[in-house]
């Protein structure tokens, strides 16, 4: 009996100790969500409250603090002072310790009774500093959980390309761009300066053809697109921001193909056998000129590219004729040599593939973008000695609205299965040392096809925040897709920036206002899709061009400058709905905006909606023109019917500025859909 009964205690004590254990373990803070996701984590008890102080230990991290110092006041309104000396509790911590298993961008963070942060470089320090900043704003008392993170990239190149060649890309936008890439640790931004648009889409004619380059340019004195450029001062100051956010900007300027606006400003370096968009590898001046060009941004003792490397472009060039390629050959060699004898290292468009010959190109120090395998076969350039980064245009291609590539990534087939070794139709293996890293892109092609850099953000953001889990965790990432994704979309896109307008959460009213008066301003600068703008209006006679809303983005109008109608206005396109405000006449008023469509409702029925719009233009005299007047040299212009672009008509709908209108405005209603 005496043994049965220690048995039962025995047993009884057991299961109280596993209780309590459970309990114990149930207390023990599990991985928090962060992107990307960190790479290990060793969960503690209990949460640790942040002092207000960041104790610097190396003078070199002093920069870093300010920064999340600045950033913490953003995103919380609260102050973090920078000091020296003893560590109290609650304190953020920043430590150097050189540690080979960190590399240049890993760090340690162990949130105890403070918040011990150690990098062996300030890059390191400046992520852990990012992690930071997305656990904090998951925990409303600003309260962080007790653990540990060793997090340490699988890949050193993590990054974007985007296309402001073929349309204009404000430098407000890169900037918040740079941005937002720190926040997720992308740390590469390939800026493509320099493009055209397709000539069957502008009459078969290359003069008539969309055309830029983007920056500043003494040399050439009129080459400067003038439908939006970027001074040199700006790029400097955007290329500096970047680099403070730990972001390499990667200037690119493409050529020998994708080069019409050199060839419209010099005609005679213009291939007449392979179309304007090529430049004339037989001829001297493409030399004389593209080697002036670079000069003028990367000669000098302080050069306008300020970073380390530069991109020479060199893609989809003709290969009809062996001494053509042999001719492309010579030019990429030139142009890696040339730009190395100013002490950058040469980034290339995979292409040597389709250009295979007898000239040596330069491979030593050499990065190559492979995006077609057809074009550089990965597994033979691996074998020449290229570094690679992987961008494969059928998986990580984004070209807006054009109804090829991708209009939106398929984020989930790449968090599930891609990383950077998986390039096109060849995978190596993982950590393979002459991948540098992946990158996705964003390509304007339908030139005047109405797509905002609102438009574009909303396709790359979601993209952004996938390519940074899979460029920095690799295929180990434990997160089932689905939480993934709800989890990241309710994170910021950066310290202080919303471009996507984002206002309240869905299914909210965001603002409400009794009165609009004319000329106030309102608390909100924009809200994005999708959403309900609802007024009523008592109308009187209003001038044309009198506005009822703008931002720094956008305007809408209560009458249009030309025909008095009810539209919108933004990145130099203007959209009109066929109704004007009746004078003398009170009706409610509601326009909803998606992010293929702008609704407007009058007294609660469909009026009108602005979708995607096919432009078929068959003849000179029928074109369509659906840009402002004198805003842009060129008109999306559709000659034949078999070649279309889809023109999109959306509007992230301004709210800070009321314009100086004589009706009366009540009721407005903004809503969060």
């Amino acid at each position: 009996m005496t043994n049965l009964f220690s048995s039962k205690k025995i047993l009884a004590l057991a299961a109280c100790c596993m209780l309590s254990a459970g309990a114990l373990w149930a207390d023990i803070n599990p991985k928090p969500f962060v992107v990307p996701e960190l790479k290990t984590w060793s969960g503690a008890e209990g949460q640790t409250a942040l002092s207000g102080r960041i104790v610097v230990k190396n003078a070199k991290l002093k920069a870093v603090a300010a920064a999340l110092a600045a950033d913490y006041k953003e995103m919380f309104g609260k102050e973090l002072t920078i000091v020296n000396g003893a560590t109290k509790g609650g304190d953020v911590v920043l430590s150097l310790k050189k540690n080979k298993a960190l590399g240049d961008e890993g760090y340690t963070m162990n949130v105890g009774s403070a918040v011990e942060i150690t990098a062996a470089t300030e890059r390191g320090a400046f992520w852990a500093t990012r992690t930071l900043l997305q656990i904090a704003e998951q925990h409303k008392d600003g309260n962080l959980p007790k653990g540990k993170t060793t997090d340490v990239p699988e890949y050193k190149l993590r990054g974007f390309m985007i296309d402001c060649g073929r349309k204009f890309i404000p430098m407000s936008y890169l900037r918040d761009l740079a941005k937002i890439m720190a926040y997720y640790k992308m740390n590469t931004l390939q800026v493509h300066l320099n493009d055209n648009g397709f000539r069957q889409y502008f009459g078969g004619d290359w003069n008539k053809t969309q055309a830029a380059f983007r920056l500043e340019c003494d040399t050439y004195p009129g080459l400067t697109a003038k439908d939006g450029s970027y001074s040199k001062q700006e790029f400097i100051d955007f290329q500096k921001l970047a680099e403070q956010n730990g972001v390499e900007v990667i200037p690119e300027i493409d050529a020998p193909a994708h080069s019409l606006a050199f060839t419209q400003y010099k005609n005679e370096i213009g291939s007449k056998e392979y179309g304007m968009d090529h430049l004339d590898l037989f001829n001297p001046e493409t030399y004389k000129f593209m080697d002036g060009l670079w000069k003028e941004y990367i000669g000098g003792k302080n050069p306008v590219f300020i970073g380390k490397r530069v991109h020479i472009g060199t893609d989809e060039y003709s290969n009809a004729k062996k001494d053509v390629v042999e001719k492309f050959r010579e030019f990429t060699d030139h142009y890696i040599k040339y730009v190395e004898s100013f002490g950058k290292q040469a980034v290339v468009w995979g292409a040597l593939t389709h250009a295979n010959g007898d000239t040596k190109v330069k491979n030593k120090g050499v990065l190559m973008d492979i995006w077609y395998n057809g074009y550089a076969d990965p597994v033979e350039m691996k074998k020449q000695g290229y570094k690679l980064v992987s961008i494969p245009d059928g998986l990580v291609y984004i070209v807006p609205a054009a109804g090829y590539y991708y209009d939106y990534l398929n984020c989930q087939y790449l968090y599930e299965h891609w990383t950077p070794a998986v390039i096109g139709n060849k995978t190596f293996e993982e950590n393979d040392p002459m991948i540098e890293g992946g990158m996705f892109a964003v390509w304007n092609d339908h030139a005047g096809n109405g797509i905002s850099t609102k438009d574009v953000h909303h396709r790359v953001y979601p993209a952004l925040q996938t390519l940074a889990v899979k460029c920095w965790t690799g295929k180990d990432t434990k997160l089932p897709y689905a939480e993934f994704d709800s989890k990241r979309a309710e994170l910021s896109e950066a310290p202080g920036v919303n471009e996507l307008g984002r206002l309240g959460k869905p299914g909210s009213v965001v603002l409400e206002k009794a009165t609009v008066n004319a000329g106030e301003t309102l608390n909100a600068e924009e809200i994005g899709y999708n959403y309900a703008v609802t007024f009523t209006v008592d109308g009187k006679q209003e001038a044309n061009g009198t506005e009822l809303f703008r931002s720094a983005n956008a305007v809408v109008y209560l009458a249009d400058p030309e025909q008095g109608k009810l539209g919108f206005e933004r990145d130099g396109y203007r959209n009109l709905f066929n109704y004007r405000i009746p004078a003398g006449e009170k009706h409610t008023i509601t326009i909803e905006g998606t992010n293929k469509m702008t609704r407007l409702l009058v007294d609660g029925a469909v009026k009108e909606e602005l979708g995607p719009k096919t432009l078929y233009v068959m003849r000179d005299q029928d074109r369509a023109h659906y840009q402002v007047k004198g805003t842009y040299t060129y008109e999306p212009v559709v000659y034949q019917p078999t070649d279309q672009i889809y023109y999109q008509r959306t509007l992230v709908f301004p709210l800070r500025k009321a314009g100086n209108f004589k009706s009366t405005i009540t009721n407005l209603k903004v809503e969060a859909k």
